[in-house]
Order: structure tokens, then sequence, then C-alpha cells
């Protein structure tokens, strides 16, 4: 029987488009009406021994952001743990006496996140559902709160960011950070600056041809550079690749060659020092370079074909900004490709072998590893000494 095919639409072609532009609106109303079921879960969580975050795939990476929210702005320290929650149902034991589970599911039939509820209200904890509207409440929690309606695109966006800005709530109420909470009335506006500053049609269309992305981010902005190859892969069902900066130091930049582009998210933050390292191994490489940073950096703008300009907030708070799901590319963000077919993308076939398996001459090749050693030197150079032993 043949599939049917999607009603033609009348504006932009691409639901994805809709819902990335959606952001700003749908957070300055996501915590509407949700004020009281906020408080509650928060005194509840407050008094755990230790809170655990789970998910799958999106909310995963919402989870982890969620991980640092709570340490952090929450004050929860080391009480606050992420989980894939894959991992949890499967390898850890059951929660303990005394255990909060925050589950994030856009469409709340994730089994494994539902178990992970079930079994902290089995023994004594308490459960928080984080989840899309049009769902029914989740039987195990004792709290539900609702981001966005269901997307129609099959790459989650809107429903990501609102889902971190109520993980951000929840940390605030539980930390009775009044600072935090007038931060994120501040981020709608801000992302909405942020997404009309950019032709990202344009920006796209220059960097449409790369053989691999490689996103790039440290701290909470690790689970952004995750969430926007998962994005890439996707949407545009292109090859991408997330990488946390000092892991991606660590060796996979090896890998890096000048047909590809990285994409380098680095607020102002602890990370920010190893996030200039990666720059200058793209740079001397020669990978073009999008940076995600601060107006005011003078480290990796300089080494950027392009700088997306971040607003000045919070690190714990940035992951809700990077438009990285406005980076989509000539394909269909709003399909997910049929189960066995190979990715046409870009005017090539994106399963093809590397290196100098891809039908390309090996003189084509070798030349970008003549960057390697001078990469190496890079890395080595922004290492610290090792520490003399004592006598």
């Amino acid at each position: 029987m043949a599939a049917s095919s999607p009603e033609p639409r009348a504006g932009h072609p691409y639901h994805m488009h809709d819902a990335i532009y959606a952001q700003p609106g749908a957070l300055r109303l996501v915590a509407r009406g949700q004020g009281e079921a906020i408080e509650a879960a928060a005194a509840r969580l407050r008094e755990m021994d230790r809170v655990l975050l789970t998910g799958v795939g999106t909310s995963w990476h919402a989870a982890l952001v969620g991980e640092l929210l709570l340490a952090r702005v929450g004050g929860l320290g080391h009480r606050a743990r992420a989980f894939h929650a894959f991992e949890l149902a499967r390898y850890w034991p059951a929660p303990e006496a005394r255990t909060g589970v925050i589950g994030v599911s856009h469409r709340g039939t994730n089994r494994d996140t539902l178990a992970a509820l079930a079994s902290a209200r089995a023994s004594g904890g308490t459960g928080v559902a984080i989840m899309g509207k049009g769902t029914d409440d989740v039987a195990t929690a004792d709290w539900t709160l609702r981001t966005v309606d269901q997307e129609s695109s099959g790459a989650h966006t809107v429903s990501y960011t609102s889902a971190l800005t109520l993980l951000a709530t929840l940390a605030a109420a539980v930390g009775g950070r009044d600072d935090a909470r007038r931060q994120l009335q501040e981020i709608p506006d801000m992302l909405a600056l942020l997404l009309g500053q950019e032709s990202w049609e344009d920006l796209a269309a220059r960097f449409a041809d790369r053989r691999v992305y490689w996103f790039v981010g440290g701290g909470p902005n690790t689970a952004t550079a995750w969430e926007a190859a998962l994005k890439m892969c996707e949407a545009s069902h292109a090859a991408a690749v997330g990488f946390n900066c000092e892991q991606f130091l660590h060796g996979a930049w090896a890998a890096l060659e000048r047909e590809d582009m990285v994409v380098l998210v680095a607020p102002p933050g602890p990370s920010h020092e190893r996030c200039v390292t990666v720059a200058r191994v793209a740079k001397e490489i020669g990978a073009p370079l999008v940076a995600l940073v601060r107006e005011d950096d003078r480290e990796i703008a300089p080494l950027a074909a392009e700088t997306i300009a971040l607003p000045e907030v919070d690190e714990l708070l940035s992951p809700i900004l990077p438009p990285t799901g406005a980076l989509w590319r000539r394909c269909r963000p709003s399909v997910r490709p049929a189960r066995g077919r190979r990715a046409w993308v870009g005017g090539g076939d994106r399963t093809r072998s590397r290196p100098c398996g891809d039908g390309r001459p090996r003189a084509q090749v070798e030349p970008s590893r003549r960057w390697v050693a001078s990469a190496c030197r890079v890395v080595r150079r922004s290492l610290p000494p090792p520490a003399r032993p004592r006598r």
C-alpha cells in the first residue's frame, strides 16, 4: 500500500522551520499556569536525598542540562545526576528510598522513562514528568509539567527548548534563585533577536557540501553539541558528530578534515579556554569554523569563518539559546527518512567510506594530513605542564 503524501503547505515547506521560529513565543508561555505545580514539585525535590534526571534522545540531552541546573542553580550539588533512561532501566539498581526522578519525554510514551518514574514512586520517592501537551498525565508521576503541543516535525526543537526552560524554572524554584528567574524572563526576547540577526539559509548554503559536521561545546553545552549533531543527522540526513571540548581534544580531532565543518558553542565559562584550543586546531587543519560566542570574544572569533553573537546570559542557561537547529540544509527536516534507504544530501551520497576509500585519488586526501603534526603541537601547547613528583 503506497504511503499518502503530506498535505501541501501554504507557508514555509518545512514544519521544523515553523517550530524553530515559534520558540520565543512558546518560552514566554511555557510556565504560565504551572506555577503552583512547579513550586510544589520543587519543595518535594528539595527534601530528597538524590534527584535523578532521565530521558532518551533529545530528552536525554535535556536531562543532562537539567543535571547541571539542579546541581548549581538548584543547590543540590552531587545529589543531582542524569542517567540515560535505557541504561537506568536495564543496568542500574532500582532507586533507593527518598529518591526523586524527573523524567523527560516529549510524547510521554517512552517505556524506560515511565519505568523510572514508577520505580521512584514505588520506593517512597517522588516523580516529576516533563512532557508535551496532548497526552495523558503519567499515573506514576506526582506532577506532570507540560511543554508545548506535539510537533509536526519529526525532529523536536521547540519541545527541547521548552523542556530546558521548565527544568531551569524548576531548578530556580528548588534553589530559591530569583536572579535565575529574572534571566529566564529575558531569554525569549534574546532568542528572538538571535534568530533574526542571521540569514540562516545563506549560512546553510555556504556550508552545504561539507563531508562531516562537528559540533563541540563544554559544560552544559556538551549537551547542545550532542543535540545539534542529532538534529543534523535526523533532519538533514547528514553525517554529524557531537563532542565535549575536552573529549574532542583527546584524540577525536585527528579525524577532522578540511572538507569538514566545526560548529563551536563557547560562551564565557570554565570550558572556554579549551574551546579556544578547539578553534585553533580547526584553523590549523583548515576546516571552517562557525563559532557561537559572545560579541566581545577576542580569542575564538578571529579564528572563525563565521561568528554568531550570543547575548549575555549565565552559561548554565545558555543551552536554551544557541539556534543550532536553524542550520538545516537542503533536505526534508519534517519527514523521517524511509527505513533502509540511503539519504542523498547536498549532491552526494553520505554513506561513502573514508579515508581514501571514497572515490577520491589519494593525492586529494593526503595534503590535509600535512596539518596533523601542526595541530598536534597546538593541542600539546594547550596542556598544562606535568606536575613535578614529590621528593
